[in-house]
């Protein structure tokens, strides 16, 4: 295969002649076979629910064996269209991820600069969801290519969090309820209010006592100013004081020292007038001065108060933000995220720890009952090769055909028995935050992967699958990742085309 992509822009030049050759027979082969071009057209097609208005979407899920992808909302599917996952000895790894980064315009470094556009990366290895050629069965490195409008589309539409499983069957969310889903904790809505409540009313205190502060340092000023200038009289009066002293010591004849002394007199009573001037101007502005004083302290105290109370509602605001919980039967532990940041890891007990419990994906929807209940859904994973056999490669045809037919729906009966064998301690259960749609439960037999680091949710993969698409990667943390860098570099060809002539 020959790829339309530009290696190095000082390559352009000598392989123009070859690409628009390229170009011109790929043109009439489409034009020859109208059929072959339909395909491809439909290829770029993206599905969506036009019954409802869609919400926002909580979860994407992949399915490998039927190379298709589907976005849920709360209340069901809302876009789906067809994939390209990892080709064989490079496979798109099973599991559970999450969208940790987004980048309109992207090119990857590990893989001949392969322009992705709107990438939304799930590991830092670099499997990632982006647009791209769809040859109409898995042919990628490790990523999921989709269509290139819909994955514009699903750029604009998802956030940073979206969770993102890759199946490797198809399998779709189904409303689930058991007393052992966590729930929503009792008033959290209302105190996250009355606490910002709080923090703008001191908030207005603190502008207040400012603004006070501010009123009587300006009056201060003001009434310093008699003083100031009560005080510089008084001195230049001493200084005329010292000259008449001294004109009177030195003074030669009677008439001399009779001038001298009635200099001094004047000199003395002007003295003492400004002293008397100054004193009261000193006693009328000490009042002032004090005033300042308070009202910096008053001052002081509202902006402590004001940034206590803005911290209170950080923290009820931040209750309110989702968390994963994640039980692993491996570990035997329970662990909990928020915002990408670990806050918990405690033992949990797993009844009968030997037998496997499967993995199962619970995702809180939507509140009910005011605020002090929420709906669940859960999807459970199955192997592609349940029996222990191998796994069956994945058929053309049949994918084609497999977009035709709504996903199998999770039988809630193993995601019940699996909630049925986890006991967590009460005081655990009380130092896990309230919680609030997007939150999730993710119960498995599998450990963490290495892949949940800083700057990640939890990243599962399912064993017994084919990993080879990050096996062969290298993790390295988000702040020294290089394969997010951006490009400032066009493609020779403005917009790509879908269509078996490209390779990735």
């Amino acid at each position: 295969m020959i790829s339309r992509f530009v290696k190095r822009k000082r390559k352009q030049t000598r392989r123009q002649p070859a690409y628009l050759i390229i170009a011109a027979f790929a043109a009439l082969i489409a034009a020859g076979d109208p059929a072959d071009a339909r395909g491809a057209r439909s290829e770029r097609s993206v599905e969506s629910v036009q019954s409802r208005i869609a919400g926002e979407p909580m979860m994407a899920i992949v399915s490998l064996q039927d190379q298709r992808i589907t976005v849920y909302d709360a209340n069901g599917w809302i876009l789906r269209a067809p994939v390209s996952s990892g080709q064989r000895g490079r496979e798109t790894p099973a599991g559970i991820f999450s969208v940790i980064q987004k980048q309109a315009e992207h090119y990857s470094n590990l893989y001949d600069d392969a322009y992705m556009p709107h990438m939304q990366r799930i590991t830092w290895s670099g499997i990632a969801l982006h647009g791209g050629p769809l040859p109409g069965y898995a042919a990628s490195h490790g990523c999921v290519r989709m269509p290139f409008d819909f994955a514009a589309r699903l750029f604009e539409d998802t956030r940073i969090g979206l969770r993102v499983i890759v199946a490797p069957t198809d399998v779709a969310p189904i409303e689930i309820a058991h007393p052992a889903l966590l729930q929503p904790k009792p008033g959290a809505i209302a105190s996250a209010a009355a606490r910002r409540a709080e923090a703008d009313e001191a908030a207005a205190k603190a502008d207040q006592a400012r603004r006070a502060a501010a009123k009587a340092y300006r009056e201060s000023t003001q009434a310093s100013m008699p003083v100031r200038v009560a005080d510089n009289l008084k001195r230049r009066a001493e200084t005329q004081l010292a000259a008449a002293e001294a004109a009177l010591g030195s003074a030669a004849s009677p008439e001399a020292k009779e001038q001298a002394e009635r200099t001094k007199a004047q000199a003395v009573t002007r003295v003492a007038e400004l002293q008397e001037q100054w004193t009261a101007a000193k006693a009328e502005l000490q009042p002032k001065l004090d005033a300042v004083a308070a009202a910096r302290e008053a001052a002081l105290a509202a902006e402590n108060a004001r940034i206590a109370a803005v911290d209170a509602a950080r923290q009820a605001a931040r209750e309110l933000e989702p968390v994963s919980v994640l039980i692993s039967r491996k570990t035997q532990r329970l662990y909990v995220r928020r915002a990408f940041e670990p806050i918990l890891d405690s033992p949990v007990t797993i009844q009968d720890p030997d037998r496997p419990i499967g993995t199962h994906v619970f995702t809180a929807m939507e509140p009910t009952d005011g605020g002090n209940g929420i709906r669940w859904s859960v999807v459970s994973l199955e192997s592609s090769h349940p029996h222990g056999g191998a796994a069956e490669p994945h058929d053309p045809a049949r994918g084609h055909r497999a977009r035709e037919v709504e996903p199998k729906k999770t039988e809630p009966a193993s995601a019940m028995a699996a909630l049925d064998r986890i006991v967590i301690p009460q005081d655990v259960m009380d130092r896990i935050a309230g919680i609030t749609p997007r939150s999730s439960l993710i119960i498995t037999d599998e450990g963490l992967s290495s892949e949940t680091s800083k700057g990640t949710e939890f990243v599962v993969l399912m064993s017994g699958e084919p990993q080879g698409g990050i096996k062969m990667r290298r993790r390295a943390p988000a702040s020294e990742y290089p394969y997010a860098r951006a490009r400032d570099r066009q493609l020779f060809w403005g917009r790509p085309f879908a269509g078996p002539f490209s390779t990735w």
